[in-house]
């Protein structure tokens, strides 16, 4: 979907493919048929933004085949599809039934990681439609927080160095920019936008940005408008953001609540949980974690549980349209928020946009939706309340 900013440039809005489980191309044609293209029906237009994301079987199976290529992006175009973006952070297996801390393989210290990046950006040079001259690969904020020590950091940031001077060679051959995020994460060693700042200073490329992910930041308790603002002081672009809303906990002490989230403690996905209290802001791994006995150390990963008297929020990306019932919540405030921020100036801050729910058969059962038809209701709802927030901030929606 394409809207027309005030200012006359054209903003992006997607929902990310990673919520279709699909390692290989066949796989990812499969999805084209079965789940974008009767999204794009039900909100009755004729183009679709998808943010793509290839695991590394199909990427490579892609980059080894120019034939395949062609392919894919003659179905994309017959199903009314278009692809700005691409989602790089799950390098393979997020379709598995438990993939937990195995996401954040292979990291920013491991070549694998590096060459996958650089495909990834050459692949979506060739898929970008006609009209448009920039892309975006969001990616892992570099590593999972242990273990990780100076000279990984010093491995993470030659790996994008190098990314950046690939992707300007890019330009030169193709006309086309690719520009890379990192997305901050919860238990990361990159998990918040004032870290972004530290870690991207090493790395001196107009290239390599920040993914903004609004589920991260509210999960972190991060403020919005400071978090941008960082970004503008240090000159870090947001190359796309990805509009997520978090699960919220307001009163976490109370034994309803507390069953309330045990619902969504589940064995796929990590969802990580924060709360800020007046010592800072304290979390756990896991929701599980989360919810056991407090012991007193309350440190990532110890398993003692969580300080009750201030509010929860977990890393569950609840869907945008339909936050869970009380007494929970979702953090939906703060992706307006940030999206107010982002694209309701005079300028969009990023051109780039797309829903990331890929929790959808992670929620409560009674929640899940049982059949195709019913997730691409659910997906069609979400970019339905999506086009809203961004028509009310007077985007334009374009044909």
């Amino acid at each position: 979907m394409r809207f027309r900013h005030p200012d006359g440039s054209t903003v992006h809005l997607a929902y990310c493919t990673n919520v279709h489980p699909a390692e290989t191309l066949d796989g990812v044609l499969a999805q084209l048929r079965d789940h974008c293209e009767p999204v794009r029906r039900r909100l009755g237009r004729d183009r679709l933004g998808i943010g793509l994301w290839l695991a590394c079987d199909a990427a490579h199976s892609l980059t080894a085949d120019p034939a395949s290529l062609r392919a894919l992006r003659a179905e994309l175009d017959r199903r009314g599809l278009e692809v700005v973006t691409l989602n790089g952070f799950p390098y393979e297996g997020f379709g598995a039934d438990e993939v937990k801390y195995r996401v954040y393989q292979p990291d920013w210290t491991r070549p694998e990681r590096l060459a996958h990046t650089t495909d990834l950006a050459h692949l979506l040079a060739a898929l970008l439609p006609e009209d448009v001259t920039e892309g975006s690969v969001s990616t892992l904020p570099l590593a999972w927080r242990t273990p990780f020590d100076p000279r990984s950091a010093a491995i993470a940031r030659t790996a994008l160095t190098t990314l950046a001077a690939r992707l300007d060679a890019l330009e030169e051959l193709t006309g086309r920019s690719i520009r890379i995020g990192l997305e901050p994460e919860p238990g990361c060693t990159v998990e918040t936008v004032a870290e972004a700042v530290t870690a991207l200073s090493g790395v001196p490329s107009p290239r390599i940005g920040v993914c903004l992910d609004t589920c991260h930041l509210a999960t972190s308790f991060e403020d919005p408008r400071t978090a941008l603002a960082a970004l503008a002081t240090a000159g870090i672009t947001v190359p796309k953001a990805q509009l997520s809303a978090a699960l919220h906990a307001e009163h976490p002490h109370l034994p309803e609540v507390r069953a309330a989230l045990g619902a969504f403690a589940e064995p796929r996905f990590l969802h990580q949980t924060r709360t800020s209290t007046a010592a800072g802001l304290r979390g756990t791994d896991d929701l599980p974690e989360a919810l056991a006995a407090p012991d007193g150390s309350h440190a990532p990963g110890s398993g003692a549980g969580l300080p009750d008297a201030t509010p929860w929020r977990a890393h569950f990306h609840v869907p945008l349209h339909a936050p869970p019932a009380p007494p929970l919540d979702s953090t939906l405030p703060v992706l307006q928020e940030t999206l107010a921020l982002l694209v309701g100036g005079p300028h969009p801050l990023t051109r780039h946009l797309e829903v990331e729910t890929y929790t959808w058969q992670a929620l409560p059962p009674d929640r899940r939706p049982r059949t195709r038809a019913r997730l691409a209701d659910g997906i069609a709802a979400e970019l339905t309340l999506a086009r809203d927030l961004l028509t009310d901030l007077g985007l334009k929606e374009l044909p």
